[in-house]
């Protein structure tokens, strides 16, 4: 029974670092456009993911990290992938991501349909590790 408990007491910890992670993400990129340091507002949210990237610490029905550009107009292929680069050259957030249960990397603008979706396992470097 304990161990059901703590188990309880994990789940409810991940979470809220998971909240942490979007929310400072969220603060991080409104700085970066107030600064003109970006060219766009990026929002940072949680979402199902691709069931097809699921590994063994994905989390049920939400292990979507989606970002999306708030742009007013559809992004192209290109500028979707660039904004992607910047969050898969980084080792140690996707790292941090799939510790937390993110198994998807997506990127959308709030203007069109279209997006693009990565496995963030496949970014990680750390290959045959976990599956």
């Amino acid at each position: 029974m304990w161990n059901f408990i703590s188990n309880i007491q994990d789940w409810f910890n991940d979470f809220s670092e998971r909240r942490r992670l979007v929310r400072n993400f969220n603060l991080s990129a409104r700085d970066a456009f107030v600064a003109k340091l970006a060219p766009t507002l990026l929002e940072g949210s949680i979402s199902m993911g691709e069931s097809a990237y699921k590994h063994a610490f994905s989390k049920f029905l939400a292990g979507g990290f989606r970002i999306k550009a708030l742009s007013g107009r559809p992004l192209n292929r290109q500028e979707m992938v660039s904004i992607a680069q910047v969050v898969l050259n980084n080792q140690e957030l996707v790292r941090k991501l799939i510790s937390l249960g993110w198994d998807t990397l997506e990127i959308h603008d709030n203007a069109g349909y279209n997006g693009v979706k990565y496995k963030l396992y496949d970014h990680s470097g750390i290959k045959g590790m976990i599956g």
